[in-house]
């Protein structure tokens, strides 16, 4: 019996480990046609009207999502849970008006900082293919990494310290 459970186990640790690789193939792929260039915006105007000025001098993440994106909705939860330590931006594409993805963000529980989309210009501008993709900047806004799809909340974390240098 307990042959068969250690064998289970193995058959699952290299199915993870097997589905991991693959996805970051796939991501890889996937982030080669983004927007590569250093940040150029300083601003943006959130859901709420305000305007929010990108702190100098501190990494920056830019994610885009949707609130039709099964994916996203995964991921949102490691989003909210950095946007409380980190400078984190979201951009919500073709996801309707204000008020719905205000509601959408109280129905799920998420604070983080929203900046609607209506109308695909960013998703555009960032050459945006598929979601969610998520962008991290250095403090002097240079790209230092790119992502589509699933972003762990380790992940995305480490990645955050790494830029903080």
């Amino acid at each position: 019996m307990k042959e068969k459970l250690k064998h289970y186990i193995k058959e699952i640790f290299l199915f993870f480990i097997f589905i991991t690789i693959v996805t970051n193939i796939l991501s890889f792929y996937r982030s080669g046609e983004l927007n590569k260039e250093k940040l150029q915006e300083s601003s943006f105007t959130l859901i709420d009207s305000t305007n929010y000025n990108i702190q100098k001098n501190k990494p920056i993440v830019i994610h885009f999502w949707a609130t039709w994106c099964r994916t996203c909705k995964m991921e949102a939860s490691n989003i909210d849970r950095l946007s409380k330590d980190f400078q984190i931006i979201t951009i919500a594409v073709k996801s309707g008006n204000n008020d719905e993805i205000k509601k959408y963000m109280d129905e799920h529980e998420l604070n983080y900082k929203v900046v609607n989309d209506k109308d695909g210009f960013y998703a555009r501008k960032f050459k945006i293919s598929a979601y969610p993709t998520t962008f991290i900047y250095d403090k002097n806004q240079e790209l230092i990494f790119s992502e589509v799809g699933y972003t762990s909340t380790v992940g995305l974390w480490l990645r955050l310290w790494l830029a903080s240098f």
